[in-house]
């Protein structure tokens, strides 16, 4: 045995041990957050047991949480996790037994908190792996423990087991299967399984690698075994890692990492997370689908996506916007093959995407056999490129009798704005047979922006259980998961099937009338909700979307009367189901300050710069270069104190703008730099060094933009630019100068006729 790592625990909030635990469940539970190189693992099952009884001890008793207590020896001290002593006769017997079960339920919480009393979903052919067969295969391990694996024995059960039949504590033994991202270019490591055994009033959590023999059966792989410890010494907390025969450890970089990762990279993780005092609002990723399937879908769409980051012709970020895409269609058509595997149908799933964006979710889709097609209220360039398959229509949509769907098994709302809570109900009126899945990013409620209503909940947390409360109110089975994309908002939720019989439409339908119609008139009281504190109130004006995709736009400017009784009786309703919603204008209103007099903005610019800079007149330079060693890079200040030195005029210009103040000097880039509402003069030398670390394709936009605008550094600053001429990325002087390759490649985007397709 060896200590791979030790690290000291700082516990000032008294965290532990339950934080080691709740640390030492995301490991189990989540191995991709510390491991990038692994897409995540599965809980196959798990069981107590009893700690396995070495046949030199004496007999060995029976295991299992049902075992009657005989008569409890003398005392007999022994050291626990803490660093205590715990007695062994009946009282001090009991109080053990009391905290093994406080600390065991401690463990447990964190495990069982995102699908209680179910194991991780299988999904990839193999199936649950029965409870039953794993107390076959811990029985098997214990008599294996006992026989022939003294030293492994003595590893699992730590320095605080005894020889006496009370030190027989309850494990908790999970059987997990590991699994690695799949890639094209590596295709060495595989998927497998581990028994975790669980000793919490040890402390201790140990990983036995399985393997198969000849014969198919599982057993232990001696040479991968490693132990996570929490111990307490003299009023200090130590976590470790302790590998049992280091000598025959075997590292293939993805499943299993060398020791010296698992004794610092993973070890500084757990030490951290212990201490953490943060609880997930959200369920584990990927809960609802394999992550085999997943894993090996993502991939595959990825490779033969990847050209279209080359081609964006959007001003979004390829990189970001492409792959964000591919994560959701791949989950998508996991989702879809595992409900045809379900109700035993052969035909893929057909779809509609409300609020389609640049429509890249509906081109992978569709060219994977889905018939299906995207709308949005305005068209995209990329539409052009991707060919006559993939049916993309611009148009704005409006909730009512005549917008719905009847012949499609799916409605897609991916960061579909004002239409989120909406989607739920075009979807339950549509047919009895549609289902929804949707990916909430701005808040929006039927009519205008979202209003909180309760102030101990997260904006997010909050609006994401709004639109559950739709769907629960529509009559579906909302079911929430979180998707693996690079964005902030990134859980969707289903409604897959409903909570209520065919016959039972229109009493349904009349209950979503008066939820929708109570949103802006008399409370509703539904079962297992609670109704809303009161009327949110109606935004109204443009509004932008983070993430690039827009939807709709919603304008209120009075509240309608319910009409349950129309929809209640089968009456076809005239006009939207709730008036005052209009969609988003075609033309979109910009108000970035991008929009803003170019002479204004260099004003502007001028001013707040010099101010940084303490006051030095900013005029026209002659010279090229500045000096490193003397270049002033001014000071800093509070967005407050620039706003305090500029006059009321352009104070109120700048007002009508998203943002004011703040957008413009994020706007001028080159300048400044804006960091938690501080202002700084950009320093071109340090972003040099922090260009390499750039994801590619902001790379080769930066490549794509060298020398095309002139260095405002250059020409205003008294020192000049801090990089000589052959480094700055910006032109010192018109005669450096060379034309936008951005521009260019605009110009070489043709029309939908002579446009370049993007084929699958």
């Amino acid at each position: 045995m060896a200590e791979a790592g030790r690290a000291a625990v700082s516990d000032p909030g008294g965290l532990l041990p339950g934080g080691f635990w709740a640390a030492v469940a995301v490991w189990l539970e989540r191995p991709q957050v510390a491991n990038k190189r692994l897409c995540g693992a599965r809980l196959e099952a798990r069981r107590s047991a009893a700690l396995p009884w070495a046949d030199a001890r004496g007999p060995r008793p029976s295991a299992g949480p049902e075992q009657e207590e005989g008569p409890e020896p003398g005392p007999r001290p022994r050291a626990g996790p803490a660093g205590g002593t715990v007695g062994s006769g009946r009282p001090e017997a009991r109080g053990r037994r009391q905290l093994e079960q406080a600390q065991k339920e401690a463990a447990l919480a964190p495990l069982l908190a995102g699908n209680p009393g179910k194991p991780g979903k299988a999904g990839d052919g193999q199936g649950d792996f029965p409870a039953a067969d794993l107390d076959l295969l811990w029985d098997h391990f214990s008599r294996s423990f006992a026989g022939g694996s003294p030293e492994l024995l003595a590893f699992l059960t730590g320095p605080g087991a005894g020889s006496q039949p009370e030190t027989q504590r309850e494990l908790d033994v999970v059987l997990r299967t590991v699994i690695p991202k799949t890639s094209p270019h590596c295709l060495l490591a595989a998927p497998r399984r581990e028994i975790v055994v669980q000793d919490v009033l040890n402390g201790t959590v140990t990983f036995l690698p399985l393997e198969e023999d000849e014969e198919g059966n599982l057993k232990i792989k001696m040479g991968n075994i490693y132990q996570i410890q929490l111990s307490h010494s003299q009023e200090e907390w130590f976590i470790s890692v302790l590998i049992f025969c280091p000598e025959r450890w075997h590292s293939d970089g993805i499943l299993y990492p060398k020791p010296t990762w698992l004794g610092e990279e993973l070890l500084a993780k757990l030490a951290r997370w212990s201490v953490e005092n943060k609880r997930s609002e959200f369920k584990s990723t990927l809960s609802l689908v394999s992550i085999v399937k997943y894993s090996k879908t993502y991939q595959e769409l990825k490779e033969k996506y990847k050209e279209m980051v080359k081609v964006w012709p959007e001003v979004t970020d390829p990189e970001k916007f492409v792959y964000e895409d591919v994560a959701i269609a791949a989950y998508l058509l996991i989702l879809w093959e595992e409900e045809r595997a379900e109700r035993r149908v052969t035909a893929k799933q057909s779809f509609v995407d409300l609020g389609c964006g640049n429509g890249l979710l509906v081109h992978i889709l569709s060219n994977e056999g889905h018939p299906g097609r995207g709308i949005d209220v305005r068209r995209r360039k990329i539409w052009d490129m991707y060919g006559s398959q993939t049916r993309l229509e611009e148009g704005a949509i409006t909730p009512n009798d005549k917008t719905l769907f009847p012949d499609v098994d799916w409605l897609i709302g991916n960061h579909s704005d004002e239409l989120t809570p909406w989607i739920p109900v075009i979807a339950a009126r549509s047919s009895y047979g549609c289902r929804f899945f949707v990916l909430p990013c701005c808040f929006f409620d039927f009519i205008g922006k979202y209003r909180r209503r309760q102030s101990k909940k997260t904006q997010y947390r909050e609006y994401l259980d709004f639109v559950k409360e739709v769907g629960f109110t529509c009559g579906f089975h909302v079911e929430e998961d979180c998707l693996r994309i690079p964005s902030t908002k990134r859980v969707c939720l289903v409604g897959k099937s409903r909570t209520y019989p065919p016959t039972e439409e229109a009493l349904i339908d009349a209950q979503r009338t008066q939820y929708i119609t109570s949103r802006w008139g008399c409370p509703v009281h539904l079962p297992g909700w609670k109704p809303s504190a009161s009327p949110p109130r109606v935004a109204a004006g443009c509004v932008g979307h983070c993430d690039g995709h827009r939807a709709l736009d919603a304008r209120a400017e009075h509240v309608p009367e319910a009409r349950p009784a129309q929809r209640a009786a089968g009456a076809q309703v005239e006009g939207p189901w709730l008036p005052g919603f209009h969609p988003r204008e075609k033309i979109e209103c910009v108000r970035n300050c991008a929009t803003l007099p170019r002479d204004f903005i260099d004003q502007v610019v001028l001013q707040v710069a010099n101010l940084l800079l303490g006051g030095k007149q900013l005029n026209p330079r002659s010279s090229q270069n500045g000096s490193l060693k003397t270049w002033n890079g001014g000071e800093s200040l509070s967005l407050a104190e620039v706003a305090s030195e500029l006059d009321k005029e352009t104070l109120r210009r700048l007002k009508r703008e998203c943002g004011g103040l703040q957008t413009l000097l994020r706007n001028s880039h080159q300048v400044f730099e804006v960091l938690n509402g501080r202002v700084h003069i950009r320093d071109w030398r340090e972003e040099k060094l922090q260009k390499k670390k750039q994801p590619e394709a902001k790379r080769r936009l930066f490549a794509e933009s060298f020398k095309t605008r002139l260095c405002w550094f250059f020409t205003h600053h008294p020192d000049g630019c801090a990089l000589p001429s052959d480094c700055c990325p910006f032109a010192h002087g018109p005669g450096e100068l060379r034309p936008s390759q951005a521009t260019e490649k605009k110009k070489r985007i043709p029309g939908a006729a002579s446009s370049p397709r993007v084929e699958a």
